[in-house]
Formats: structure tokens, C-alpha cells, sequence
């Protein structure tokens, strides 16, 4: 007897040995966490990757990944199918606030010729243009020069964040008077997008980067690093894990700032709270 096609359900769903196989490989990848009831919302999201390999099925495609036969390539692509990318210009602005009233002229006191800034998840860009913004307008006033790195593990949102282009609507939290500076509309008023500007552009260096590496090879210890809202997505275990790598990235007198959500209550680390979510290196 000829076996029955695979219907819709079939291919829509994993089997529960495959889901849990594939939820243990996202962790170790990714160190999110992927419990049965995010079932649903994995399988939505791995629909794409199906129809772009050929596979009938999403149990097809999970023995793909892990027969050995998968082209290495795939792994990014899954790992850009199931990360979650929230962002927004001057999201938090409290942190900015700090950013520019503290953070940034303690760092020019201290006398620092060079300002080295992370963005350690930047998504799309929103969030390193809008640190760029800040420190270019500190720059102008006679504070010190700055370069920004840009990192995220998704290799679909850094190229959006490359090209630097934009909604029209996600630029309105931007002070109108850095919009006037930094930002420049397209000539087609009916697209409704905008670009930052190519010497904002060209202060940051976008790279990939996985936070569940054993090292962040980011060059010279930064002054500042910004990694919000990302420590939601792990356990505490990864948690303590990432933020103690970050510091051994920070600069002594270095300022972290993580999410509004995120505490390290309980974490042995060498920094004291110096604002809400924002810590300095002693």
C-alpha cells in the first residue's frame, strides 16, 4: 500500500520529539529558550525555510538539520527565523538621558581622547544611530571623537541596518532638532522613508555576533555598552554568563546598560549601580 500524502497539519506541525530536539538545538545556539508553547510561533516562523529549501514537511526539514547534511549557511537562516526583533529610536530614553547629562561628560573628564561604544543587539539600527546621534552631537561641542560597533546574530537585520533605511514614522521619537541634522527624506515623497546620514553611517561597524560565544572579540575594551533587552530571552544561568563576558569588555570607569526589565540582583560582577539598569565597571 502506497503511503498517504502529508495533509496541511503534517506540514505544519513537528512531531514532540522533533520539536524538543530542535527547541535544545536553538538553546545551545542561541541560549533562547523554546518551550512547548511557543510550539505554534516556532512552526509559523520555520514555514519560510520550508518553502525556500523544497521540504514538504517541517519534521523533513528538522532531520535535514541534524543528519549532518545541511549546509552550514542553514544555521544562520534558522537562527534569523527564530530570533525576535524589537526596536525602536531613542527606546528607553532614560538611559540617553543618563547617556548625555553623566555618562558622557564622566568619560570626557576622565580624559578619554576616543569614546568606544557597543551596541551588543542591534537589531535593525535603531538603537546604535541613536547612540550615534548622541555622541556626535557631544563630539561637536568639544567632547571627545567616538566609534560605535554594531552587533547582532541575525545577519537579516544587520543588512537593514547597514543601509541605514527607515519608515518615516519610526524616526518621530528622534528630537526634531537631530532629525534635521541626521536624517535625510527620500526624494519620493509618497514612500514615506527616510536614511540616516552617510557620516552617521560610516561612524558604526556592523558585524555579527553570537552572545553565546566563549569570547566577544571586539577589539579595545569599550566605554560604553549597551545590551537591552535581551537577557528576557535566557536563563539565569546564560544570563550570568553573558553579563559577566560584557564586563570583561567594558573599560574600567565603562558604563552597562541593560534593559529596564533586566536586573543582575545576586551577580558577582565588577560594577556599581550607577542608574536604573545602568552600571559602571570599578
Amino acid at each position: 500500500m502506497s503511503a498517504l500524502p502529508a495533509t496541511a497539519a503534517d506540514t505544519d506541525r513537528l512531531s514532540p520529539h522533533r520539536l524538543a530536539k530542535l527547541s535544545a538545538l536553538i538553546f545551545d545556539k542561541t541560549g533562547i529558550k523554546m518551550p512547548a508553547t511557543k510550539a505554534t510561533m516556532l512552526q509559523g516562523r520555520l514555514q519560510r525555510r520550508l518553502r525556500d529549501t523544497g521540504m514538504a514537511t517541517l519534521d523533513q526539514y528538522c532531520d535535514h538539520l541534524f543528519d549532518g547534511t545541511a549546509d552550514p549557511a542553514e544555521m544562520v537562516h534558522l537562527i534569523n527565523a527564530v530570533t525576535t526583533n524589537k526596536t525602536d529610536f531613542f527606546r528607553e530614553p532614560g538611559h540617553f538621558d543618563f547617556m548625555t547629562k553623566t555618562a558622557l561628560p564622566a568619560l570626557a573628564e576622565s580624559g578619554r581622547r576616543r569614546i568606544r561604544a557597543w551596541s551588543a543587539a542591534c537589531s535593525t539600527g535603531a538603537e546604535p544611530y541613536t547612540m550615534a546621534m548622541i555622541l556626535d552631537q557631544f563630539a561637536q561641542r568639544g567632547g571627545p571623537d567616538y566609534g560605535i560597533l554594531a552587533t547582532d546574530i541575525d545577519t537579516a537585520v544587520l543588512e537593514t541596518a547597514r543601509r541605514g533605511i527607515y519608515p518615516a514614522d519610526l524616526l518621530d521619537p528622534v528630537p526634531a532638532t537631530l532629525r534635521q541634522r541626521y536624517v535625510v527624506t527620500s526624494l519620493d515623497r509618497s514612500a514615506r522613508k527616510v536614511r540616516i546620514v552617510p557620516a552617521l553611517r560610516s561612524a558604526i561597524g556592523f558585524a555579527r555576533l553570537n552572545l553565546m560565544d566563549a569570547s566577544y572579540p571586539v577589539g579595545e575594551p569599550m566605554d560604553l555598552i549597551f545590551c537591552r533587552n535581551v537577557l528576557i530571552y535566557f536563563d539565569r544561568d546564560t544570563q550570568e554568563r553573558v553579563v559577566r563576558r560584557l564586563c570583561d569588555r567594558l573599560a574600567p570607569g565603562g558604563y552597562l546598560f541593560l534593559g529596564h526589565s533586566e536586573s543582575i540582583a545576586g551577580m558577582d560582577l565588577p560594577v556599581t549601580t550607577a542608574s536604573y539598569t545602568v552600571f559602571r565597571k570599578v
